[in-house]
């Protein structure tokens, strides 16, 4: 359930008070994790992998009554406004339009009297914040272009041109500090608030950034670009049975050997920032560090890649030598080598199994529930999948028969809870079902389709419908397998 998703009238998901009431429903429901999507400012297609910054906070998700009870707004800057023309799905046009301009009143009213605390979050947040807060402003100043468009001083970050973008553009530069400062208060909040109540939140990690990004504009050495800032090779997946020209994700691959070269710094201190927000973390596409598959630059199709070799296991080496064990799920979806399998076997990462993927009718799959491990964390889907209800209406009658006998639904039941189930009673540690599932709502309710673009990401619950009667039904399937908090 992504903090977007939330419901609440002012057109997203914020970390407001339906946020602490999902914390109660959980805890009455008897969960004891709550997984997220990436929660960083989405850029242009509005999905959450691709962010402005791998550390930032959205300011979409600052909850604006809280502002006012804080005395940085008035409640008729925000009341008013046409968020949304519907309750259960994100408008990110009219945020965009609407949502900055309600920011800056309460920027004004923080400016003339900073919290005792703002120092100290800016000097605690100085290796990345000053960076990003001045990335922001110029994308402002520039129309919203990305910064590869701008005149060459600032592209290049000569050290007068920044200098004086500082000087001019500090107003904003401060706005958007003010942002992270209100985003990490009020997450912190949220977060304490579900600890507390024996709520542990999993966050997501994109395993690359996207060129147009604070990350890379302010280090491109530890990215593969050429002199021009132009990027050499960029991610992707190849060609396979589901498209024959693979997917194309463009963003500008990582310099491994420079990486290596100052201890991976640039990962810890991700990871790092990571562990500070959640309490375990979910890599994206894990098997890109063992090996990942490079598209030239200028390709207009994903046709010509190559595999090459990731940092393996001396990466997490030097990331556990410098911050511990994290706790860590490695995201190993997708077409995988011996090599992936023995580097989430060597770091001792729970892997996911994804029920959807279990009944091809013309094969075994290791997705069937009487083939997992224990130690792995077990989906009925995930973001990029369809809902239970609409995977049963999208996918091959075959498959759907084969779900039915092997899982022995039943309409009175209902399909959905019936392959909820079917998770639960498996023998993997740790299961995640999705808030889409628990309400029964078909494709209308689905997430991401990935490889497209304008209908993602937008899924809200409708208001009064996470109810205290789901929460005891799912406390009762949860309690039925044995699964409940001890």
């Amino acid at each position: 359930m992504h903090i977007s998703s939330l419901p609440g009238p002012y057109g997203i998901g914020t970390m407001g008070d339906n946020a602490y009431r999902f914390a109660d429903f959980l805890q009455r429901a008897g969960q004891t994790w709550w997984q997220i999507l990436p929660i960083g400012p989405t850029s242009y297609g509005d999905s959450p992998y691709q962010s402005f910054s791998s550390v930032a906070g959205n300011p979409y998700f600052i909850d604006l009554p809280q502002l006012e009870r804080d005395g940085l707004l008035e409640r008729d800057e925000y009341e008013r406004l046409p968020w949304c023309e519907s309750e259960t799905a994100v408008d990110y046009g009219r945020l965009y339009q609407l949502r900055y301009e309600v920011l800056h009143h309460a920027y004004r009213r923080f400016a003339q009297s900073p919290p005792e605390d703002y120092r100290c979050f800016c000097e605690e947040n100085g290796h990345w914040l000053p960076d990003y807060a001045l990335f922001m402003a110029l994308k402002g100043a520039h129309g919203g272009r990305p910064w590869s468009e701008w005149e060459q001083p600032l592209k290049t970050r000569e050290p007068g041109a920044i200098a004086a973008a500082r000087e001019q553009y500090a107003e904003e530069i401060g706005f958007q500090m003010m942002l992270q400062y209100l985003f990490t208060r009020q997450w912190r909040a949220l977060k304490g608030y579900a600890n507390e109540r024996g709520i542990r939140i999993i966050g997501d990690i994109p395993i690359y950034v996207p060129r147009d990004s604070a990350d890379v504009w302010s280090a491109p050495e530890q990215f593969l670009l050429d002199e021009n800032y132009e990027p050499i090779e960029v991610a992707g997946c190849p060609p396979d049975g589901f498209s024959a020209d693979g997917q194309l994700w463009g963003n500008p691959l990582y310099r491994w050997d420079a990486m290596k070269a100052d201890g991976y710094r640039w990962w810890i201190d991700r990871f790092r920032a990571s562990a500070a927000l959640y309490d375990i973390i979910r890599i994206d596409h894990f098997r890109g560090f063992e090996g990942y598959y490079a598209i030239p630059g200028g390709a207009t199709t994903a046709r010509d890649g190559v595999w090459r070799q990731g940092p393996g296991i001396e990466l997490f080496h030097a990331v556990r030598a410098a911050l511990g064990d994290l706790p860590i799920i490695a995201e190993d979806l997708g077409f995988l080598t011996e090599g992936v399998h023995r580097l989430r076997e060597e770091c001792g990462f729970p892997g996911m199994k994804v029920l959807q993927f279990a009944f091809d009718s013309r094969e075994d799959s290791d997705y069937l529930p009487h083939n997992y491990p224990r130690h792995c964390v077990v989906y009925t889907g995930t973001h990029d999948n369809d809902t239970i209800m609409g995977w049963m209406h999208t996918a091959s009658p075959e498959d759907v028969r084969f779900a039915w006998e092997y899982l022995r639904l039943t309409e009175a039941e209902g399909p959905n809870w019936g392959m909820m189930c079917g998770a639960l009673q498996s023998p993997g540690d740790t299961v995640i079902l999705t808030m889409q599932d628990l309400l029964g709502l078909g494709s209308e309710a689905r997430m991401n389709i990935p490889s497209t673009l304008g209908c993602n990401w937008k899924w809200r619950a409708a208001p009064d419908s996470i109810t205290p009667e789901l929460a005891d039904r799912l406390r009762h399937v949860t309690g039925l397998y044995r699964r409940l908090p001890r």
